[in-house]
C-alpha cells in the first residue's frame, strides 16, 4: 500500500481528530508523533499524519519542524499534502498557521491553497470569510480569553492577510460559490490562483459543503485546515483508483490497568467536563500558583493519586476560570506559566504509567503533547470515535496504552465518562 496523503497537524489532538475523520471516511491512517527519523520507512497506510506541537511554538521552529514532517511525507510519495490547525483558528497576529502555510505551499512549488477550518459537527462554520462558534462570531466565544492564542478577530481573511507576507493573496471563496458544488469551487479556485492568490478561505455550513470542498480540492497540493474538509478528500483518491474500499478505523484491543484524566485546557467545554467528573470521581488541581511558589506540587499529587487509584479512574486537572488563569499569568506571563502547568502534569504522567495507569484520557492540545512526550509514545493507531473529533487510540509501545487525546474546545459536559465506558 503506498502512500497517498501525508498530514501535518500543529498539535496532537487535531492531529487524532484528523485521522479519524480519514478513517471514517475509508483511509486509514498511522499517526507519528513528532518528525519520524529518516530511516523509519514509509506506513503500511494510504495516509500518514505527523503530530507536531507547533501551535504556539516560536515561527522559526513551527515552520522548520512543519518543513521537516513535509520532507519526510513526500520523499514516502505523498502525493497531496494537508496542514491541520484547530477549527478555531488558534494562533496570533505574528502566527504560526500563515508562516507554516506559506513556507509549505513555497515548498510544494506555490500554486493556491485551500483555507477551510470550518467542523459543523461541533458548531464551528465559516459564513462570508467569518468563523463562527456555534451561534457567536469567534471574538465573542470563549475563544476570546484563550490564555495562549486569544482569537478577537473572527474575519479570517484579515486575519491570516496579517500572518503572511502580503496580505493581498489572501481571498475568499464565498457562500454563494460554494452552495452551488464542487465543480464551482473547483473553477473559482483557478480564477484565483490565475490572478495570482495563494490563500483561499473557502466558506462552510455543512457537511454537504465540506465534502463539495474537498473533491474540488483534489488537484491542490496542498489544503489546510480543521479536519472536517479532510472528510471529501478519501473519495478523490478511489475516483483515481488509487484507494480501495474498505474500513478505515482500527479495533481497539483490550487495556489492563488504571484510568486517569488529565485536564489542562482552560476552554469552557473542558471546564464543564471537569466539573462532572469531579462530582463522580477523586479529583485534584493542580494549583499554578503553588507551581510558582515552588512547592513540591507534583509530589503532592502523585501521593494523592496512588491512594485514590485503587478506587476506579481519577481526575487530575490544571483547569480553571479565565479570572483565576489571568492571576496566574501576572506574575511570568502566559508562556511561562503555561510551561510550568505543562512540566507538572507531564511529570506526573510519567509517575502515574509508573504505577500502573495504562487508559488515559487527556484534555488539551498543549497538556497532550506535553503528555505524549512524558509517556515516550512514538505513533498512534486510531481506533473508535469517542464523540465528534475525539478516537480513542492505541500504542503498543512503550507497554500497550489506550489514549484518548481531546481538544479543549470539543465534546459534550459527560465526555470522560462516556470515553471510559467504552472500555469497560
Amino acid at each position: 500500500m503506498s502512500l497517498l496523503l501525508g498530514i501535518i497537524g500543529d498539535d496532537i489532538t487535531g492531529s487524532t481528530d484528523l485521522a479519524l475523520m480519514l478513517g471514517k471516511n475509508g483511509m486509514p491512517a498511522v499517526q507519528y508523533i513528532g518528525v519520524p527519523a529518516e530511516s523509519t520507512p514509509a506506513p503500511a497506510a494510504p495516509a500518514a499524519v505527523v503530530a507536531l506541537k507547533s501551535r504556539t511554538a516560536p515561527v522559526e521552529e513551527a515552520v522548520a519542524q512543519s518543513l521537516a514532517a513535509c520532507r519526510w511525507l513526500l520523499a514516502r510519495g505523498a502525493r497531496q499534502i494537508f496542514f491541520k490547525y484547530c477549527s478555531t483558528f488558534d494562533s496570533t497576529e505574528q502566527g504560526n498557521i500563515g508562516p507554516v502555510a506559506e513556507a509549505l505551499l513555497d515548498e510544494l512549488g506555490g500554486g493556491i491553497a485551500a483555507v477551510c477550518p470550518a467542523f459543523p459537527a461541533n458548531g464551528r462554520t465559516v459564513y462570508r470569510g467569518h468563523l463562527f462558534v456555534g451561534d457567536q462570531l469567534l471574538s465573542e466565544s470563549g475563544m476570546r480569553h484563550h490564555p495562549l492564542t486569544p482569537m478577537t478577530d473572527p474575519n479570517l481573511v484579515r486575519f491570516l492577510g496579517r500572518q503572511v507576507r502580503q496580505a493581498d493573496t489572501v481571498c475568499l471563496v464565498a457562500y454563494p460559490v460554494v452552495r452551488q458544488g464542487a465543480a464551482a469551487i473547483r473553477e473559482e479556485l483557478a480564477r484565483l490562483a490565475g490572478r495570482g492568490q495563494r490563500f483561499a478561505v473557502v466558506d462552510a455550513l455543512t457537511d454537504e459543503h465540506l465534502l463539495a470542498i474537498g473533491e474540488a480540492a483534489a488537484g491542490l497540493k496542498l489544503v489546510t485546515g480543521g479536519s472536517g474538509v479532510a472528510m471529501g478528500l478519501p473519495a478523490n483518491f478511489r475516483a483515481a483508483g488509487l484507494l480501495a474500499p474498505g474500513h478505515g478505523l482500527a479495533a481497539i484491543p483490550p487495556v489492563q490497568g488504571a484510568a486517569a484524566v488529565i485536564a489542562g485546557s482552560c476552554s469552557p467545554a473542558t471546564r464543564g467536563q471537569v466539573r462532572v467528573m469531579a462530582a463522580a470521581h477523586p479529583s485534584y488541581q493542580v494549583d499554578p500558583q503553588a507551581l510558582l511558589a515552588g512547592e513540591p506540587v507534583v509530589e503532592r499529587a502523585i501521593e494523592w493519586a496512588l491512594a485514590a487509584l485503587a478506587g476506579g479512574p481519577i481526575l487530575i486537572y490544571s483547569t480553571d476560570d479565565p479570572a483565576a488563569v489571568a492571576r496566574a499569568q501576572e506574575r511570568l506571563g502566559p508562556e511561562r506559566t503555561g510551561k510550568l502547568v505543562e512540566e507538572a502534569l507531564a511529570a506526573i504522567a510519567r509517575r502515574l504509567r509508573a504505577a500502573g495507569v495504562r487508559k488515559w484520557i487527556v484534555a488539551g492540545g498543549e497538556t497532550s503533547g506535553a503528555v505524549v512526550e512524558a509517556l515516550e509514545i512514538r505513533s498512534l493507531r486510531i481506533g473508535p470515535e469517542i464523540e465528534p473529533g475525539v478516537p480513542w487510540t492505541f500504542s503498543p509501545e512503550p507497554e500497550g496504552l489506550c489514549l484518548a487525546f481531546k481538544s479543549g474546545n470539543f465534546g459534550t459536559e459527560t465526555f470522560f465518562a462516556k470515553a471510559l465506558a467504552m472500555l469497560s
